[in-house]
């Protein structure tokens, strides 16, 4: 996975649609749910580092700019 945009596709798979409406809380929400589907082994671990890794840096980036 190499976007949010993939990690989105990725839980539409399975049947996971995430929009709270603040960027910050949807990317939360995100990670938790692949958290999820790496613990009920639904997803490899590459995959799993690779999206948790791209989450957190659109999270700092977002918290970041809102201190600016």
């Amino acid at each position: 996975m190499k976007t949010i945009y993939d990690i989105q596709q990725y839980l539409k798979k399975f049947g996971t649609i995430i929009y709270i409406g603040e960027r910050i809380a949807d990317l939360e929400l995100m990670e938790a749910e692949i958290h999820e589907l790496y613990r009920a082994q639904l997803m490899d671990t590459r995959d799993y580092q690779s999206a948790v890794l791209l989450l957190r840096h659109e999270i700092q980036l977002l918290k970041e700019q809102h201190k600016k």
